[in-house]
């Protein structure tokens, strides 16, 4: 695939996949139209050689996987792992907060780690899944939704009554950052405004809605930025962005000796600790079944681990051109030099000197330019999937991923061509 194809595509991905349900509904549809089948996790699987098949975890994790060879004396997977969620706002029950009779604000909670500050006063809406009343107690109907219009806003306190605003103002969650919704006025009810909203949305009756997980997200789309047009400027690209180009490079390869795999996992940004999450038996158990249904035993599968290699994929931090100071002084990465090794001496990345390797190999051979990072010395970074899924899977495992300004702000900021070289290396380790 070409870069400005891929490139429009991301852009697709970002602007459809306003929370982690909508991305795994996407990615769904994106395996289905190039002839991956749904597996059920309920149903025996009979696994073909060579077959496309996914399987979707509480609507917000998917696993897709093509298989390679079938003797099980040689299997060995590709995993290539990423998540689907991004740091938000989670609407909480009973949300309506009327205001002194004259305003209706929504009750949320701050979900992962985002800056604050970025998400005012602009356009917000929400969307996510609902849960509806059903013919069996275990089995509510499912709906996703998005209320697809500037719905809210979360609206700054004006200088003249916050002079410390460009001090280094510290917000309260509770707050200073609750959505403004509507104004009171005789014809709205100040009770169960945003059932009745979903009702209508939805068209169903309001009786008939038992729960729901929503979430904010800012409604500009996903844009181009830079005098040549060389960076990606949109919400969610962490991580979206490494779903997309393992996906799309999943769906672009061909047959292979390795099982190829790709892992979306979602809570990534809260610690993974979810059915759901890098830290759940989901990926160990999905490997597991693909061994047996191959005729393998317990035996092939801890064989097949020890051949397999893993890429945990995340956005990485690049050099930031206002403030330098805050990268490594030698190992410090920048947008549009290639995808990231992430390297941190407490292991809170899986890297090290054989997996390294491994990926720079993989890299020459696609023609790709790599680069690599690490910390300050004087400074804690972050985390990945990799160490977490590595509690669970004993398999070789390296953490890369594109350089990024603005991370965990509402509109983030990476590079065209990082996009492009992702995927071509990728490409490469599927082939």
């Amino acid at each position: 695939m070409d870069k400005n194809t891929i490139i429009n595509n991301l852009m697709t991905f970002l602007d459809v996949s306003p929370t982690c349900y909508q991305a795994v509904q996407y990615s769904a549809e994106m395996l289905e139209y190039n002839g991956y089948v749904k597996l059920d996790k309920k149903d025996n699987w009979k696994l073909e050689a060579n077959g496309k098949y996914y399987i979707v975890n509480n609507d917000s994790a998917l696993i897709a996987f093509r298989i390679g060879s079938t003797d099980t004396d040689s299997l060995k997977f590709h995993l290539i792992g990423s998540h689907s969620d991004s740091p938000t706002f989670r609407v909480k029950p009973s949300s309506e907060m009327p205001v002194k009779d004259s305003y209706i604000k929504l009750n949320t909670e701050v979900y992962g780690g985002p800056i604050l500050s970025t998400w005012f006063d602009r356009p917000l809406s929400i969307a996510g899944r609902v849960f509806l009343r059903g013919s069996n107690t275990y089995e509510p109907i499912l709906k996703l939704i998005n209320i697809d219009r500037n719905l809210m806003i979360i609206p700054n306190l004006a200088i003249h009554m916050n002079r410390e605003i460009n001090s280094g103002y510290s917000y309260n969650a509770q707050v200073d950052t609750l959505p403004l919704l509507s104004m009171i006025n005789e014809n709205l009810e100040k009770e169960n405004i945003l059932i009745n909203l979903l009702s209508e949305e939805l068209g169903i009756s309001k009786d008939d809605i038992l729960d729901f997980d929503l979430y904010l997200y800012a409604r500009e789309k996903a844009a181009l930025v830079g005098l040549n047009k060389e960076f990606i400027s949109s919400g969610r690209l962490d991580n979206l962005a490494m779903a997309h180009a393992s996906l799309t490079a999943l769906i672009d390869s061909g047959e292979s000796e390795s099982t190829n795999v790709v892992i979306i996992t979602d809570n990534e940004e809260v610690g993974s600790m979810t059915r759901q999450g890098a830290d759940s038996p989901m990926i160990a158990d999905t490997l597991m079944r693909i061994t047996l249904s191959l005729t393998g035993d317990i035996e092939d599968y801890f064989k097949a681990l020890s051949r397999s290699f893993m890429i945990s994929s995340d956005m990485a931090h690049a050099l930031h051109p206002n403030h330098p100071e805050k990268s490594d002084p030698t190992v410090y990465p920048v947008i549009n030099g290639g995808p990231v090794i992430k390297i941190a001496a407490s292991k809170s990345y899986t890297s090290d000197a054989y997996s390294i390797s491994v990926y720079k190999e993989i890299c020459k051979n696609a023609g790709v330019p790599v680069q690599e990072f690490t910390n300050r010395s004087d400074s804690r970074g972050g985390s990945t999937i990799g160490p977490i899924t590595s509690k669970h899977l004993d398999i070789a495992s390296v953490d890369i991923g594109n350089p990024t300004l603005s991370m965990h702000s509402v509109r983030e900021l990476a590079g065209v061509d990082d996009h492009y070289y992702v995927y071509k290396s990728f490409l490469e380790f599927y082939s």
